[in-house]
C-alpha cells in the first residue's frame, strides 16, 4: 500500500509492505506536480503495491492564488452576480468596516469575471415546472461570445435546476455544439443537485475549475505510476478523506479540493483507537498553516459544505478543519511599530525558508528553530539537503526592528506555537468541550518541534507526537475506505404524511448507487442521513442518521426524535415542539479497504532512555542551554526522555521544553506530559 499526501512545500510519500514503513519526502513542484508524486513513488517501489491513495491541495492552492484557468457561467438570467454577492454574511471583523470585500468578488479577485458571467432567458419554478421556456437562440449568444473570449470551461447552474434539469441538459448539448468537446462542462444539477443557488453555483464554478486542473495531472499520474511498473488501484481522497477510484473521482472533482488535512484526522482517529484515546485535538502543522480538527469519542465532525475562503463555500462532504497561517515556513516580519509578527504568509517550497540556500532571504519559524538549535542542519529531511544556519543568522538580522537578535529569534518561536494555541484552544470552545480532557494530537513535520511547547499554554491532558508525525496525514489515506455517495435536496417537513415521499427518495438514490457500484455493492449495508432544520431556520444541522428500515407514517417519529438528538447534541438546546424540515438527503455504501494495523507492544515499567549526545539550545533564554539529544528508532516502549531534549528522526524533531517529560508509547508513539502531571 501506498499513501501519497502532495503538500504545498513537500510531498509526503508513505509505503507499507508486510507490515514495515518505508517512507519519504519529495519538495513540491508548482510546474511539474505529478513529477514529485512520480519520484516519491520511484524511490518506494510501485510495482508490488495493490492500492495507491492520493490526497493533494494542488486544487485549493491554485483557488486560493488566483492560478485559474478561464472559465465562464451560464446561468438564469438575472443572476449573473450572485458570485460576487455569496451568501451576503460577513465575517464578525467586518461587521463594521464600510471598505471590506470579499476575497472573491468584483471588486477583489473573482473566480469568473463579470463578463463572463451570462444570462440565460428561463425559468424553473421551485416544483419542477416551467415558467419560462428556455431560449435557445439567446443562449447560442451567449455560448458564442463564451467562445470568442476563449474559456477553456463552462460552468451551468440555473435556478431551481436540482429539481429538474432539463434546461441545463439542453445547454449542454449547445456548448458542446458550439464550443467542441474540448471545453470542459460542469452542470449544478449533476455536481451538486442541491438547493441554495449560490453554494450550487460556487461548487459548479470549483468543479469545472478542478476538472482543467486535474485531468491532465490525473492521466499523467495514472500513466507514469504505470510505467514504474503499478499495476494496482490509483485512488484519490475526497474532502473527508474517503477514498475513490481517480476516474470517478474525476467525474466530480470539486471533493477532491481539500484532502491532506481530512487524512490526518482519519488518521489521528486510527492511532487514537489503537492507543485508547477517544478524544483528541488534531494539530497538523505544515509549511504555510496548521490545520485543527477534534475527535470526540472516536468520530471526527463531519460537514455537509466548508469555505475555503469567507463565504466562498463548497457542497462536498468534509471533515471540519479550522485552519492558521502559523507553520514552519511562516515568514516573521515586523510590524508598523516595530513589534515582530508571525505570518500569515509563508516562504512556501520555492524559495522557501532562507535556511534551504535556494534563494529564501526572510526568516521563517524554521530559521528561528535551526538558531535555537532544536533542528539538526545536517540530518534535515532525511538529509535531502542541509540546512544554512548563516543564511537564517542574516534573515533575522536583516528585519528593521529594535529588538535584540536573541529577542527576535525567540519571539518569533514563542509567537509561532501561540498562534497555534490560540487556534486550538478556539476549536474546543466551539465544541463546548473541556481541554483538560482532551489530548493533542501533534503532527506535520513541524507538529513535535512546535506544539510540545503548547502544553505550557493550554491545560491539555497531553500532547502525542504519532509515528513518522511528517507522513502522519499520508498514513491516514492508508486508514479509510472507500466512500460511494447520493444526495438530492427537497424542502419537505416530516409526518406520517411525507414518510412514503421520503423513502421513495432513499430508495431512488440507492439503486441508482448500486447500479454506479454494480457487483461491488452486493452485501454492503447502505448508510442513510439527512440535512434537517427546525421549521423557520435559514440552517441545517447536517448528517442526522436515519434507522435502518422502510420510512413510514409509524416510523417517522423516530426519524424526528433522531433529529431533536442531534440538534441537542451539536448546539446543546432542544426543542421537541417545532416541527422538522428535510433539506438534503444522502445515502452511503461503504467499501471497506485494507488498513495500517497497530500491533501495541507489551506494556513495561517506565525507565530512563540513554542519549546519543548533547546540544546546545540558545535564543530560549538569556544563557545557552545544554540539552540531550536522542534518537527516536532508539526508543524502546517505556523509554522517558527529561526535558530540556531533543529527539531526532529521518524526517522529523521532537523538541521536549524544560519541565515535560516524554514516553516512547506501545505503538510507536511519544506521549509527552507536565512534569507534574508525568
Amino acid at each position: 500500500m501506498i499513501g501519497v499526501d502532495v503538500g504545498g512545500t513537500f510531498t509526503d510519500v508513505v509505503s507499507i509492505t508486510d507490515g514495515k514503513v518505508a517512507v519519504t519526502k519529495v519538495p513540491s513542484s508548482r510546474t511539474d506536480p505529478a513529477g514529485s508524486v512520480v519520484e516519491g513513488a520511484r524511490r518506494l517501489g510501485v510495482d508490488e503495491s495493490a492500492v495507491f491513495n492520493h490526497a493533494s491541495t494542488m486544487g485549493l492552492n491554485a483557488v486560493l492564488e488566483r492560478r485559474l484557468p478561464k472559465v465562464g457561467l451560464l446561468t438564469t438570467e438575472g443572476f449573473r452576480d450572485v458570485l460576487d454577492r455569496g451568501s451576503v454574511h460577513r465575517p464578525l471583523s467586518a461587521q463594521t468596516d464600510p471598505s471590506w470585500r470579499r476575497s472573491f468578488g468584483d471588486a477583489a479577485r473573482p473566480l469568473v469575471p463579470r463578463y463572463l458571467r451570462r444570462g440565460v432567458v428561463e425559468r424553473k419554478t421551485a416544483d419542477g415546472a416551467t415558467l419560462i421556456e428556455l431560449d435557445e437562440a439567446q443562449a447560442r449568444e451567449q455560448i458564442e461570445l463564451l467562445g470568442r473570449c476563449g474559456v477553456e470551461g463552462v460552468a451551468i447552474c440555473l435556478i431551481n435546476a436540482y429539481v429538474d434539469d432539463s434546461h441545463e441538459q439542453r445547454l449542454r448539448e449547445l456548448v458542446r455544439e458550439i464550443l467542441g468537446d474540448g471545453v470542459e462542462v460542469s452542470l449544478s444539477a449533476a455536481t451538486s443537485p442541491l438547493a441554495k443557488e449560490y453554494e450550487r453555483a460556487s461548487t459548479t464554478v470549483i468543479d469545472v475549475v478542478m476538472k482543467l486542473l486535474f485531468s491532465d495531472y490525473a492521466g499523467q499520474l495514472h500513466s507514469e505510476l504505470g510505467g514504474l511498473g503499478f499495476t494496482g488501484q490509483l485512488n484519490f481522497a475526497d474532502c473527508a478523506a474517503n477514498l475513490l477510484p481517480w476516474q470517478e473521482a474525476l467525474e466530480r472533482p470539486f471533493r477532491i479540493l481539500f484532502a491532506g488535512p481530512a487524512a490526518g484526522t482519519v488518521s489521528s482517529g486510527h492511532l487514537g483507537q489503537a492507543i485508547g484515546r477517544r478524544d483528541i485535538l488534531c494539530a497538523d502543522v505544515g509549511g504555510t498553516s496548521t490545520d485543527v480538527s477534534i475527535i470526540v469519542d472516536g468520530a471526527p465532525f463531519v460537514q455537509n459544505t466548508f469555505e475555503i475562503e469567507h463565504d466562498l463555500i463548497i457542497n462536498a462532504l468534509s471533515t471540519e478543519v479550522s485552519s492558521v497561517g502559523a507553520g514552519g515556513g511562516s515568514l516573521v516580519t515586523v510590524s508598523s511599530s516595530g513589534g515582530i509578527l508571525v505570518g500569515p504568509g509563508s516562504a512556501g517550497a520555492e524559495p522557501g525558508p532562507a535556511c534551504y540556500g535556494r534563494g529564501g532571504t526572510e526568516p521563517t519559524v524554521t530559521d528561528a528553530a535551526l538558531l535555537i538549535g532544536i533542528l539538526d542542519p545536517a540530518g534535515f529531511a532525511g538529509g535531502e539537503f542541509e540546512l544554512d544556519a548563516e543564511a537564517s543568522r542574516r534573515a533575522f538580522e536583516s528585519l528593521d526592528t529594535p529588538v535584540p537578535f536573541e529577542e527576535r529569534v525567540r519571539t518569533a518561536y514563542r509567537l509561532a506555537v501561540a498562534h497555534m494555541a490560540e487556534e486550538i484552544l478556539n476549536v474546543a470552545v466551539r465544541h463546548g468541550v473541556d481541554i483538560r480532557d482532551f489530548s493533542l494530537m501533534a503532527y506535520g513535520a513541524a507538529g513535535g518541534m512546535l506544539l510540545p511547547a503548547a502544553l505550557d499554554l493550554l491545560p491539555l491532558k497531553e500532547v502525542v507526537i504519532p509515528p513518522h508525525p511528517g507522513l502522519f496525514s499520508a498514513i491516514g489515506l492508508l486508514s479509510a475506505d472507500q466512500v460511494y455517495y447520493e444526495a438530492e435536496s427537497a424542502y419537505v417537513v416530516f409526518g406520517p404524511d411525507t414518510a412514503a415521499g421520503i423513502d421513495e427518495v432513499y430508495t431512488r438514490m440507492e439503486e441508482r448507487l448500486r447500479a454506479r457500484l454494480g457487483a461491488a455493492a452486493e452485501g454492503l449495508p447502505v448508510r442513510r442521513s439527512f440535512d434537517g432544520r427546525l421549521v423557520g431556520q435559514s440552517w441545517e444541522t447536517p448528517f442526522v442518521q436515519i434507522p435502518a428500515g422502510a420510512i413510514t407514517a409509524e416510523s417517522i417519529a423516530e426519524v424526528v426524535a433522531g433529529f431533536h438528538d442531534s440538534y441537542e447534541l451539536r448546539n446543546g438546546n432542544r426543542f421537541d415542539a417545532f416541527p422538522v424540515e428535510g433539506v438534503t438527503y444522502r445515502v452511503e455504501l461503504v467499501v471497506p479497504s485494507e488498513k495500517v494495523s497497530y500491533e501495541p507492544a507489551p506494556e513495561v515499567e517506565p525507565f530512563p532512555a540513554v542519549p546519543e549526545g548533547t546540544t546546545t539550545l540558545r535564543h530560549l533564554s538569556a544563557e545557552p542551554i545544554e540539552a540531550e539529544w536522542f534518537s527516536r528508532a532508539a526508543l524502546e516502549v517505556g523509554a522517558t526522555v527529561t526535558g530540556p531534549a531533543v529527539i531526532r528522526e529521518e524526517l522529523s524533531t521532537t523538541f521536549v521544553a524544560a519541565g515535560q517529560t516524554a514516553t516512547a508509547g506501545r505503538c510507536g508513539e511519544l506521549i509527552i506530559t507536565s512534569r507534574s502531571d508525568a
